[in-house]
């Protein structure tokens, strides 16, 4: 019996965040990356029982990622600079790496304003990493 190539599924916890180009840190967790368009629907009068749908406006889901706390308060000033209303747009990327640490998949978002920055819950009886949490809204999302 003849091996065909295998294509295994790349591994969901190695992935990288590029914000202007500059790796910022390994998240732990990434969810959000998403793209809908809502359509709008109405009825013809030539067709008394039938809808139409046209497509409506594109949307796209805010980025949230999680990673441990690290003396890098670069992510914290951006989100900072929004609630203070000095306003920073940046575009970025999530990054899809192989375990040899190589890019396999790149979802590039534009316009992205950091909308919600959650510290860690801290427990002295708790031996875990302190995790902080970062809301990226954008306007529009493209996999490269």
């Amino acid at each position: 019996m003849a091996v065909r190539n295998r294509r295994d599924p790349y591994r969901a916890y190695n992935f990288l965040l590029e914000i202007d180009g500059i790796t910022r840190a390994g998240f732990r967790e990434c969810s959000g990356l998403h793209a809908c368009v809502k359509p709008i629907e109405y009825r013809e009068t030539s067709e008394r029982h039938a809808v139409r749908k046209l497509p409506g406006l594109s949307k796209y889901g805010n980025v949230t990622l999680k990673r441990g706390v690290t003396a890098d308060a670069e992510l914290w000033r951006w989100c900072k600079k929004a609630i203070e209303r000095k306003i920073e747009r940046k575009n970025g990327s999530i990054i899809q790496r192989d375990e040899t640490g190589a890019e396999k998949a790149r979802w590039n978002f534009r316009r992205g304003l950091a909308t919600k920055w959650t510290g860690p819950s801290l427990n002295a009886g708790d031996n875990e990493v302190a995790i902080e949490t970062l809301n990226i809204a954008h306007e529009g999302l493209k996999k490269v």
